[in-house]
């Protein structure tokens, strides 16, 4: 007997529409004046639920930017992924991941900075602070496969460097004095650190 899924309930489709309506009002708030600027109020208000509704989809602030931020960063990493299957160097293939990473973490650098601090520094019993570990995991994935791709690193390895790799990025991305930096300079200064790791 063939298995069919079941129609999704009213119920769980309020429930969607009210995420929905509550990522829109975040994006939208946090993009004009950045998180710090913004009460879960406002984000209630302009979402149309209470305050206590919006509380059931996320505790904290930060967890409303983790939220928001993962469909972006995960958005991101598929396209890198595309983008490095299609490069047979290693390092162009790693920075082909990292740099659609880089970008939609700097679309608004304020958030994008709050963002990093939340994953390494949020709770991870709450589930958009799981999904966001993920994504980091994921993408460490993804660079200890394209490093695996030429046969110079065993599993082990790859793994590592793509640790390392990371942790590059992160801080990059993450540090004080390139807060007003463009994209390009960020990912510029994570190449030249990944190619001292990588073997030529």
């Amino acid at each position: 007997m063939p298995h069919t899924s079941q129609p999704v309930g009213r119920r769980e489709r309020n429930k969607q529409v009210k995420l929905e309506r509550i990522v829109a009002a975040a994006s939208k708030l946090f993009a004009e004046r950045g998180v710090d600027e913004v009460t879960t109020q406002e984000i209630a208000e302009k979402a149309d639920i209470g305050a206590g509704t919006l509380f059931l989809y996320a505790k904290t602030k930060g967890e409303l930017l983790l939220l928001v931020q993962n469909s972006t960063y995960a958005e991101a990493l598929e396209q890198g992924k595309a983008a490095a299957a299609a490069v047979t160097d290693p390092i162009d293939a790693v920075m082909a991941i990292v740099r659609p990473v880089v970008e939609c973490n700097r679309k608004q650098v304020d958030n994008g900075r709050t963002y990093l601090r939340e994953i390494v520094f949020g709770d991870p019993a709450e589930p958009h602070h799981r999904d966001a570990l993920a994504l980091v995991a994921g993408t460490e994935e993804a660079i200890a496969a394209v490093l695996l791709r030429d046969g110079q690193a065993s599993a082990q390895q790859a793994a590592a460097r793509a640790h390392i790799v990371s942790a590059i990025m992160f801080v990059s991305m993450a540090t004080t004095i390139n807060a007003a930096h463009p994209v390009g300079a960020v990912v510029q200064e994570i190449r030249d650190q990944v190619q001292t790791l990588l073997p030529k």
